[in-house]
């Protein structure tokens, strides 16, 4: 029994429906406004303690210099650049590559390598700090780029191959068999069928991945030390002084730091989308 699309329901069903949908929105964007709103204040106001009132100044030319300026912002961008690009490159060819010989292969152990890929993602992040830091000193990675980008591959590789795996699973057998009829390798398969038609879901994939690595907070602090690794979500931290904070300058660092998921969203909106719901209905 599905729920009685909206449109159909009394007509004030349909107004309690509009109120709800404002009131959850404005609440669940006052946060952003509060924010936005410090990176607009001067100095002077955040000093007078005026944090929450309507700015009495406006420095949000001086706000969003000085963070590139005055503070390591610049390094700490460059950073996240560094980790996420080649980690969401990693993610997407492994769970790309491991997808389509789960969905399109039977063989022993078929079944059990998915379910360790699927389960992984039910591991707690906490509980692997300690083994995961330590193996990183063994290694001699502790405190570097390489650190993050080792780990974030083979943590998001569980949730991606799920991903990809349902859909090439989806696309129509006929395809593939056409392939190999007309003597098409595997990998041939793979390039020539299978990842034009999911390219879509690799879109998607890719938006997902990206955010979760870029905003990713717990990891950055546990492995790296140094400024000079250090990611933006570690790094806001750092703007935060001992006595005194500049609040107008960590405001216009948060919001500086949240705009590189947003721009890849709507530069990829239409393909997002179409991922999401290219496996909604399957023949």
């Amino acid at each position: 029994m599905y729920p009685r699309p909206i449109s159909d329901a009394a007509i004030w069903q349909r107004r309690l429906y509009v109120l709800a949908v404002v009131i959850i929105l404005l609440l669940w964007l006052c946060p952003l406004f509060a924010i936005i709103l410090t990176s607009f204040r001067s100095t002077e106001d955040v000093m007078g303690g005026n944090l929450w009132g309507w700015p009495t100044g406006i420095g949000v030319i001086d706000n969003y210099t000085d963070v590139f300026t005055q503070t390591p912002m610049a390094r700490y961008f460059l950073n996240s650049l560094t980790i996420t690009i080649p980690s969401v490159i990693g993610v997407l060819v492994l769970s790309t590559l491991a997808g389509y010989v789960l969905s399109r292969y039977r063989f022993p152990g078929n079944m059990l390598i998915f379910a360790l890929f699927v389960g992984g993602n039910f591991l707690p992040h906490q509980i692997m700090m300690i083994p995961v830091r330590d193996l990183m000193v063994r290694l001699d990675l502790i405190d570097t780029t390489a650190a993050l980008i080792i780990f974030h591959v083979a943590f998001q590789t569980g949730f991606a191959t799920l991903f990809m795996r349902n859909f090439i699973a989806a696309l129509p057998d006929e395809l593939f068999q056409a392939a190999r009829a007309e003597g098409a390798s595997p990998f041939q398969t793979l390039w020539h069928v299978a990842i034009p038609l999911v390219r879509p879901a690799l879109a998607a994939l890719a938006i997902l991945i990206f955010t979760f690595i870029w905003n990713d907070y717990f990891w950055a602090v546990v492995l790296t030390v140094s400024d000079s690794v250090k990611p933006v979500t570690a790094g806001l931290a750092n703007l935060r002084g001992e006595w005194v904070s500049a609040w107008n300058l960590i405001s216009a660092g948060t919001i500086v730091v949240a705009v590189p998921p947003v721009v890849m969203f709507f530069l990829m909106q239409r393909h997002f989308i179409a991922g999401l719901t290219m496996g909604a209905v399957k023949g």
